[in-house]
């Protein structure tokens, strides 16, 4: 590669991986969901509408945000993703109250569903296809990076001015950022050629027993992520007897080693099969939930932890380029319907909470993550060529 080809392509990423830093702003709704929960006194049944608010988006959304792909292209529609999450994100800094963080987390759900369903098929435009899954892991760990400060950030606001919510300014100012350096980058996409697929014939590319498999796994993926997000610090409180303050770096584990999965996925991916990455990935995840059962301990429970975010860093990108690779011609349909998987975000938080509430609880929770990755290790061996 020239090192003006190589120049041009560093600047087309730049600001695409600042919307993959500003996609990983929607994973800080575990961490205020926990706050959220201690400012108004909810049960873990309400308090879990709060990841459901901003995932139930994701089934309503993504699908209509694949066709809208097909008319004004991906990066007009990441443009507008990030539009609707600057203002999900000063939402709470106006006004905090029950009603408004759950319109804020719709928002932030909305803008999100977008972003997921157009950045993931852009980067597709910049980088070859077969360094795609790479290229898709690396913008998952610049994701991560948002998700791992977010509890970090949290804390600090909370106890230095009584104000956790005072992150989502910091990162609106760097949602400003993206938008206007996307804005201003010209990236080649493919011509829509043929006619644009009605919203039925996209819910029909579900009948590919493949297209199929992916959707319910990212379901799975999301419903673990978000669930482990959101039920770290509680396993915590109630295991140790910690304050919320203390046992929310739960979640900043979680993140650090999914991080480094992401990180370390991008090379690995490069190296070896997929399908091996995948089957260590959900090795991993399913020891640490035979764990969370019975550990009772701090460090043991960090672990278990730190499993899962190293385990579930690389499933979705995983996932996500087989499905694409599945349907080339169909790249926008399928992106829409794999991101409506991650309504799985709003699924599997309801049932945790239900099962915590019923057993009295985080046990209840954790069987209810255990079922996805059982699922997941299913799909190791049902998927022959996972990318």
């Amino acid at each position: 590669m020239t090192e003006k080809k190589e120049s041009s392509l560093v600047a087309k990423l730049v600001p695409v991986m600042l919307a993959f830093f500003a996609m990983g702003f929607v994973d800080s709704v575990g961490t205020a969901t926990n706050y959220v929960k201690e400012s108004f006194g909810l049960s873990n049944t309400v308090a879990n509408l709060c990841p459901s608010m901003v995932f139930f988006w994701f089934l309503v959304c993504s699908v209509p945000t694949g066709m809208l792909m097909n008319k004004i292209g991906r990066r007009k529609t990441v443009l507008i993703s990030l539009g609707v999450t600057i203002a999900a994100l000063v939402l709470p800094l106006l006004s905090y109250n029950f009603a408004t963080m759950m319109i804020a987390f719709a928002l932030l759900g909305i803008g999100n569903a977008l972003m997921q369903v157009s950045l993931n098929p852009l980067v597709s435009n910049i980088v070859s296809g077969d360094k795609l899954a790479s290229f898709m892991t690396f913008g998952q760990f610049v994701k991560a990076i948002a998700s791992f400060i977010a509890p970090i950030l949290a804390a600090w606001f909370a106890a230095k001015y009584q104000n956790w919510a005072l992150m989502y300014g910091l990162f609106a100012i760097e949602g400003v950022i993206a938008f206007i350096l996307l804005a201003k980058e010209d990236i080649k996409e493919e011509e829509i050629t043929g006619k644009p697929s009605t919203f039925t014939e996209c819910l029909a590319l579900l009948g590919n027993g493949t297209i199929l498999l992916c959707f319910v796994g990212i379901m799975c993926h999301v419903g673990i992520d978000v669930g482990t997000n959101t039920a770290a610090p509680q396993i915590l409180m109630d295991r140790l007897g910690w304050p919320l303050e203390k046992a929310i770096y739960a979640t900043s584990i979680y993140f650090m080693f999914r991080t480094i999965g992401c990180f370390s996925g991008s090379f690995l991916l490069a190296k070896l099969p997929a399908k091996v990455v995948f089957g260590v990935s959900v090795f991993f995840m399913l020891a640490a939930m035979g764990g969370l059962f019975v550990f009772q301990s701090q460090w043991p429970l960090y672990v278990c932890i730190a499993l899962i975010g190293l385990g579930n860093s690389n499933i979705f990108p995983i996932i996500f380029s087989q499905a694409l690779l599945q349907l080339p011609e169909k790249k926008n349909e399928v992106s829409g319907l794999m991101i409506m998987g991650l309504v799985g975000g709003t699924v599997f938080p309801l049932l945790m909470g239900f099962a915590s509430d019923a057993m009295g609880s985080q046990v209840g929770s954790v069987a209810v993550m255990t079922v996805a990755v059982v699922y997941l290790l299913f799909l190791v061996a049902k998927i022959k060529k996972i990318a």
